[in-house]
């Protein structure tokens, strides 16, 4: 099904987030095209907020009765348009979801699937939770960021000063260093002298192969350029998160087994040195794109994590 929205005008069309009116026909047939609609939610807002100088679009769900926030990052080359279980699993359990497209993703501004250095991401967090309290969104506010939304999530913990309302930080597939890193850091420093970005590669990273499908052929907000700049932020960033101080913070990991796209054995060391006995449910021929993986193996993980939020 072609998708019958334009990003640029559905965008301009959009009242400040902190401000309410009626969706237009665009947002309509845009939360019918990522299957946004969900009959748990009692209220729905999109609109947006100007941080680091990007204009982000944030969305938001409520639940009837809820009990507590969840503040969700997508991953690289992700959108909110593509969390549909995430954000019905949470509003079964009776959160607000919070969320937002990352800089140079989905409908938010910016170079496409780039940034200058992660700092910004920092600013892109900072921006959803001073909205959650101008909300008076409802406490505890968990964080759960997948792959680069769980890097996100642990630069705020080592680094930066935790809200007081804060929950549980659930990490997906968390990135800190991508599979091979080594070889992408070399071709990184080969070709920064001369190409802004490279061609994208897609892989199946899901056992999901409707989800796979979709995303390489049919989900009109995909990037299809790796852009080196960003690949030059990941590089400044990992080692200072790696040489950051331990933290106090018991964070919920999740990681699949299966997972080609990030160091996931390095990882899970490095978290477990920075954490306080962190949380894991290691997942079983669960591949990268956690979110989105098969309901059977979402499943397992979700009611992992349902022990640790009712």
């Amino acid at each position: 099904m072609p998708a019958d929205f334009q990003p640029d005008s559905l965008r301009a069309e959009l009242l400040p987030f902190n401000q309410t009116g009626a969706e237009s026909a665009q947002v309509q047939a845009y939360r019918r095209f990522y299957r946004l609609q969900f009959a748990l939610a009692q209220q729905t807002r999109i609109g947006t907020l100007q941080v680091a100088g990007y204009e982000l679009v944030l969305q938001a769900w409520w639940p009837a009765q809820p009990r507590a926030t969840l503040v969700l990052l997508h991953g690289y080359y992700d959108h909110v348009g593509l969390y549909r279980h995430l954000i019905e699993w949470a509003l079964q359990m009776g959160f607000v979801v919070l969320t937002a497209d990352l800089p140079g993703h989905g409908l938010s501004t910016g170079s496409v699937a780039s940034i200058d250095d992660f700092a910004e991401y920092q600013a892109v967090l900072a921006g959803l939770l001073d909205m959650a309290a101008q909300l008076q969104l409802p406490e505890p506010w968990h964080l759960c960021g997948q792959s680069t939304g769980g890097a996100i999530l642990i630069d705020y913990l080592l680094t930066g000063e935790p809200a007081a309302q804060l929950g549980e930080t659930i990490l997906l597939a968390p990135l800190v260093r991508p599979r091979a890193w080594w070889r992408s850091r070399l071709s990184y420093q080969l070709v920064k002298p001369f190409v802004k970005s490279i061609p994208r590669h897609f892989y199946a990273n899901s056992s999901d192969a409707e989800f796979i499908e979709f995303v390489q052929f049919h989900d009109p907000l995909q990037a299809r350029v790796l852009p080196v700049a960003w690949v030059g932020a990941l590089a400044r960033w990992i080692p200072r998160i790696e040489s950051a101080a331990r933290c106090d913070r018991s964070p919920l990991i999740v990681q699949g087994d299966a997972d080609l796209t990030v160091d996931w054995r390095h990882n899970l060391a490095v978290l477990d040195d920075k954490f306080s006995q962190p949380r894991l449910c290691l997942l079983e021929g669960g591949r990268h794109h956690l979110a989105n993986e098969t309901q059977a193996l979402r499943s397992r993980y979700l009611d992992f994590l349902a022990q640790y939020l009712s």
